[in-house]
């Protein structure tokens, strides 16, 4: 009997897939194509692969979740490992971001996060390396800007609570890295752990304008503030998360700091009527968030001291305030301490050397 080519092989195993009626067996031969696509003994010819993801990307549309959920696994490994099959697969992606099914919105969402954050490296390497980019990095960035104004629009959506927690998640990732970072190096280096940041990015680049995406991501930290305003009634859940992700934002970022730090004292005056039976847990984040701003040691966040001590004090936790400015204060003068003593020993081996 003849042996059915690799390619033969996974057309059936597809359709399959897509046309059996017992998931079981849906489930199997979806593995077998993904186990085919990423075969370390074997790697299928590009040829194949690519005749195989339009069949792929069909499956979107499968009544069964399972099906659904692999297929993001599926599109996941194939996005990171070719980029350039990322602007086919973003769409599944946005689609999938609000499946019915939670676990398939969830597992969409962070897989989107981890294609972002690779495409938009790989975009500034790109251009830092070679001085230009591949034909595929204009149009995926065309997806991901779909991409983000989908996630904004799921926060206030009637989603399960994780969906709608991960699009937050996915929102503070993008101001983060479209937010200048004056700390990190103005330079990407490829294989190296580092945080993105639109820092890298060249301003001739020709698909990401620093100074456009910078007052995009302005005008989305806006957003996010605006989120807390009561007629947007929050649950309390996403609530104490938009609390958290502003802090952390400002806490990363200190050219947002007084943006956020203003929200947040807004907020903190007036969300107790608002909120009812959260205020105890909307109260703990925000006394959380103005005592992480009282450890930051940027002039931008030593400047507004008083104004914390103050908030603190009216939320009872000025104990706590005290304390971690003993420690912050503590901390700041060993620091000085320790410089000092690097630039006399550094002094001192330079007159020994004259000396020699």
């Amino acid at each position: 009997m003849a042996t059915n080519s690799p390619r033969e092989l996974a057309l059936s195993l597809v359709s399959a897939t897509r046309d059996h009626p017992d998931l079981t067996v849906k489930l199997s031969s979806l593995r077998q194509v993904k186990d085919m696509l990423f075969s370390t003994e074997q790697p299928p010819p590009p040829s194949l692969v690519a005749e195989l993801v339009p069949y792929l990307v069909d499956l979107q549309f499968s009544n069964e979740r399972l099906v659904r959920k692999l297929l993001v696994e599926i599109c996941e490994e194939i996005g990171l490992k070719l980029l350039d099959y990322s602007p086919i697969l973003m769409p599944v992606l946005l689609l999938l971001a609000k499946d019915d099914d939670p676990g398939v919105a969830r597992q969409s969402i962070l897989t989107s996060m981890k294609f972002f954050s690779t495409i938009v490296e790989e975009m500034a390497f790109q251009f830092h390396q070679h001085g230009k980019v591949e034909r595929w990095a204009g149009e995926v960035w065309t997806w991901i800007v779909k991409y983000k104004v989908a996630m904004y629009s799921t926060l206030l959506e009637p989603l399960s609570m994780g969906t709608r927690l991960l699009a937050l998640k996915f929102l503070e990732m993008y101001v983060l890295v479209f937010t200048p970072d004056t700390s990190d190096s103005d330079n990407p280096t490829e294989g190296k752990d580092h945080a993105l940041n639109i820092s890298w990015v060249s301003t001739s680049h020709p698909v990401l304008d620093p100074v456009a995406v910078t007052a995009e991501s302005n005008m989305f930290l806006f957003s996010l503030v605006d989120l807390l305003e009561p007629k947007n009634s929050l649950p309390g859940p996403l609530t104490i998360a938009v609390v958290n992700c502003l802090a952390a934002i400002a806490r990363k970022r200190p050219n947002h700091y007084p943006t956020v730090l203003s929200a947040l004292m807004d907020f903190n005056a007036n969300f107790e009527a608002a909120r009812g039976a959260h205020a105890s847990s909307i109260h703990y984040s925000l006394r959380t968030a103005f005592l992480g701003f009282l450890r930051c040691i940027h002039p931008a966040f030593i400047e507004s001291r008083e104004k914390l001590l103050r908030a603190l004090r009216e939320m009872n936790a000025g104990d706590a305030a005290d304390q971690v400015l003993r420690l912050v204060d503590k901390m700041m003068k060993n620091n000085g301490r320790a410089l000092r003593d690097s630039r006399l020993n550094k002094v001192l081996n330079f007159s020994r050397l004259s000396n020699l």
